[in-house]
């Protein structure tokens, strides 16, 4: 368990935990439009919740798959909306992180600094070289985003060597839609999500296209930090949070 401030982090300890993330992500992922998101993935993954102290209320949670190396990618939530054939490469341990979400009434950042306090220990212990997931932007509607993508598809694209391949049916290939356009770079952050903000400071890369969820209702990318390319500052600063 980690504890900083108003808050804590912990794993989850019993199936009624579970349901509390699993509730949390339908608020934020399904709009009321159902009770639980739950999906075969919960059974295997390991569910981080982030609770109030004082009031033991949920305000953040998120769950881990981990992987032994690159070969076992084809199993991760991510793999069934992108090519991942090029990381079957890897040669390290990877944890796929998903479900992230925080409670829309919440807006402390130290909620956000607990959760990758929490992150950064679950690495730190596991030896883990891969954190990937999918970042997801609020709705389906790429319009609302261009600035953003443009500035993913300028400064943030992977590596050619792990670049993910279009595999869902419905995706905005926007770094080839935006080629040309030159974003507005202060509107870009603004719409940018807080997760894939802090992946990016990580030195954090993602794909070239999004994906459209219509289940979700969002529009994601993949993102992936290699923990050896993290700032040296940056990692110092993690893991002060993750004592």
């Amino acid at each position: 368990m980690l504890f900083k401030g108003r808050y804590s982090a912990r794993e989850a300890e019993s199936p009624a935990d579970v349901i509390r993330a699993q509730s949390l992500r339908a608020k934020v992922f399904g709009g009321g439009r159902f009770d639980l998101d739950a999906d075969d993935y919960d059974t295997r993954c390991a569910h981080i919740l982030v609770e109030e102290r004082a009031t033991g209320d949920l305000v953040c949670c998120f769950r881990f798959l981990r992987l032994d190396d690159g070969r076992d990618i084809s199993q991760s939530y991510s793999a069934q909306f992108y090519g991942l054939e090029a990381l079957e490469k890897f040669a390290g341990p990877m944890v796929e992180m998903g479900r992230f979400c925080i409670d829309p009434a919440r807006r402390d950042p130290d909620i956000l600094r607990v959760a990758w306090g929490a992150m950064t220990r679950y690495v730190d212990e596991n030896g883990i070289e891969l954190l990937f997931g999918c970042s997801s932007f609020t709705g389906t509607d790429a319009d609302n985003y261009l600035d953003t993508f443009g500035i993913l598809s300028q400064r943030h694209l992977a590596p050619r060597r792990w670049l993910p391949r279009v595999k869902a049916p419905s995706v905005v290939r926007f770094a080839q839609m935006l080629r040309l356009r030159r974003p507005d770079a202060k509107a870009a952050m603004k719409q940018m999500p807080p997760l894939l903000k802090t992946y990016l400071m990580m030195g954090g890369w993602v794909s070239d296209h999004a994906v459209v969820d219509t289940h979700l209702n969002t529009l994601h990318v993949f993102t992936g930090v290699e923990i050896k390319a993290i700032p040296a500052s940056r990692k110092r600063l993690l893991r002060a949070v993750a004592q």
